[in-house]
C-alpha cells in the first residue's frame, strides 16, 4: 500500500514540475518530458508490469490535460514501460549507463510515434524539421533531466524495497 501511495504522489509530482516549473525553464518551447524519465525508470527497475501500470496512468494524465482524444498518450506510455521493463534481468542500480540509453530510446520513440500517429497520418511530411526542432531538443534536454531526476528515483525505490523487505521478515 505504501508503495502505491510514494508512486503516485512521485507521478503526480513529475507531472506537475512538467507542466509548471519545467515550462518556465523551457529551451525554443522544448521542455523535458518527465513521465517519460519515471515510466522508463520504474519499467526497468521494477519489471513489465509495473512499468505498464505505471506508464497508463504518466499517460492517463498526459491525455486527460493535453490530449486530442482520451487513451493516445496513455497507450505509448504503456507500451513504453513494458518494453523497458523487459531490460528488468539485466538491471543494476550502480550502472547509469543502461538508464540513460533506455530513457533516450524511450524518449525519441515516442516522439517519432507521436509524429508518425499525429503528423504523419495528417499529410504533414516534414519528418527532418520535427526529427531536428522537436524530437532530438527534447531527448537531449530529457537525457540532462535525467543525470539529476533518475537518482533521486532509484533512491525512493530503493527504500521501498527495504521497508518491503523489513515488513516480510515480520511475517516470516
Amino acid at each position: 500500500m505504501l508503495r502505491k501511495v510514494v508512486v503516485t504522489l512521485l507521478v503526480l509530482t513529475c507531472f506537475i514540475l512538467q507542466c509548471s516549473v519545467f515550462i518556465g525553464l523551457a529551451f525554443a518551447g522544448i521542455i523535458p518530458n518527465l513521465m517519460i524519465i519515471l515510466t522508463s525508470s520504474f519499467g526497468f527497475m521494477r519489471g513489465e508490469k509495473e512499468g505498464l501500470v505505471i506508464g497508463f496512468f504518466c499517460g492517463l494524465l498526459s491525455d486527460i490535460f493535453f490530449g486530442g482524444f482520451l487513451g493516445f498518450y496513455a497507450l505509448v506510455l504503456m507500451y513504453i514501460g513494458y518494453l523497458n521493463g523487459k531490460f528488468s534481468r539485466i538491471f543494476y542500480p550502480e550502472d547509469i549507463k543502461l538508464p540513460i540509453a533506455l530513457i533516450i530510446t524511450s524518449d525519441l520513440s515516442y516522439g517519432i510515434l507521436c509524429y508518425c500517429l499525429m503528423f504523419l497520418l495528417r499529410g504533414r511530411l516534414h519528418f527532418s524539421h520535427y526529427f531536428t526542432h522537436v524530437i532530438l531538443p527534447e531527448a537531449l534536454y530529457t537525457i540532462v533531466i535525467t543525470i539529476f531526476l533518475y537518482p533521486a528515483v532509484l533512491w525512493i525505490n530503493n527504500k521501498l524495497e527495504a521497508i518491503e523487505k523489513r515488513r516480510a521478515k515480520k511475517f516470516v
